[in-house]
């Protein structure tokens, strides 16, 4: 919920109640005490204090996911989204409980980092330095690679694939003593979320290799009946979305075929699959207890809580997936009830805060002794 001049929200407690919004809504969101100094019980009451949650999205972002119904469930929860002023020295802003970004550039991430070591109650989704790891294709997919994740529910991989950072004539020699099989899909390295950074082509035969431009990746294309999931992780909460994705190309296709052919953003360009009359076996979503073992994992692993999986099934199996992409703090606004989840995962987040320092309170008073 941004605050704007024309908005007015009370933050109610058992003794007064303040009024934040118009001109000073800065001053107002300072006299709003923290959720933790009302206690753990009388946390989760419905008279709680306000959960501020200071935002530095693009305008883009902003559009996108803080929609008016988020605005007004957050609202009626208690949460309060504030935009942070990026022309002012962060650690002057707030108080927040909770600091929800998605900036690029490295000045940015110092700037956060700073804020987090003299801020340490405050929690930051998610850490930049881990978000770094999503921005390159060739560590992105690393930490899935490094699992092997393979259960009684089935076996989760990546494709093979190759980076090349640069001299393109190289190509078709680097292909082929790596072993990687044609058709390839072509991804730019650097994953920065520019519409540029989602295009996508596919390499038919390797004379085509030579015509690519570096620094890109090159990721052995696998059959997946022309369907992929797209599986969102809001902390623990997990939620899966059929989209279209490229057909399949049978050997037959393959060898009357050249060139380089160019996708727009494949995933999220084209229309839902959930309502399709599709093949049971490729529309049957991947196992539950498989996805949550692999977002625990990647939790873990990445260091992040929010973020989205491209995931297919190899045609032909049951059993059989792949990660293709991970990316951080993706389009929610496109994740069926993502106002109800990502406002449960915010009020979580700060219970948990609650907990951890009624803890080490208890700690300290046990030291005193």
């Amino acid at each position: 919920m941004r605050v704007m001049e024309d908005a007015v929200f009370k933050a109610r407690d058992a003794d007064e109640a303040v009024e934040i919004g118009g001109p000073d809504a800065e001053e107002d969101v300072k006299k709003v005490s923290p959720p933790c100094l009302l206690g753990i019980d009388e946390f989760s009451q419905k008279q709680r204090r306000f959960v501020v949650v200071g935002y530095a999205l693009t305008s883009k972002k902003i559009k996108s996911f803080l929609q008016p119904k988020l605005e007004r469930l957050a609202r009626n929860k208690g949460i309060l989204f504030v935009a942070i002023d990026q022309n002012r020295p962060l650690s002057e802003q707030g108080p927040f409980d909770i600091v929800l970004h998605k900036l690029t550039g490295k000045e940015w991430r110092q700037i956060l980092e700073e804020y987090r070591l003299t801020h340490p109650d405050v929690t930051v989704l998610d850490p930049p330095d881990a978000i770094l790891h999503l921005r390159n294709r060739q560590s992105m997919l690393q930490c899935v690679a490094d699992m092997n994740l393979s259960d009684s529910f089935g076996r989760v991989g990546v494709p093979r694939q190759l980076v090349i950072k640069k001299d393109a004539s190289s190509i078709p020699d680097a292909v082929s003593n790596a072993g990687l099989r044609l058709p390839l899909v072509v991804k730019p390295l650097v994953a920065d979320g520019s519409a540029k950074s989602h295009e996508l082509s596919l390499a038919y035969d390797q004379h085509s290799l030579r015509k690519l431009e570096p620094p890109l990746v090159l990721q052995e294309f696998v059959n997946h009946g022309g369907v992929l999931f797209k599986v969102y992780i809001v902390g623990e909460a997990i939620k899966v979305v059929r989209r279209f994705s490229l057909p399949d190309v049978s050997r037959r296709e393959l060898s009357k075929s050249a060139g380089v052919f160019r996708f727009p953003r494949v995933s999220c360009a084209a229309a839902s699959a959930d309502e399709a009359d599709l093949d049971p076996s490729v529309a049957e979503l991947p196992p539950r207890p498989l996805l949550e073992r692999l977002a625990k994992e990647l939790r873990r692993g990445l260091g992040l809580r929010l973020f989205n999986l491209d995931m297919i099934r190899e045609h032909g199996t049951r059993d059989r997936f792949y990660v293709i992409d991970i990316n951080y703090f993706p389009g929610y606004g496109k994740m069926p009830e993502y106002e109800h989840i990502f406002t449960d995962f915010l009020l979580g987040l700060v219970e948990s805060q609650c907990k951890e320092r009624a803890l080490a309170d208890d700690d300290e008073d046990e030291d005193d002794y």
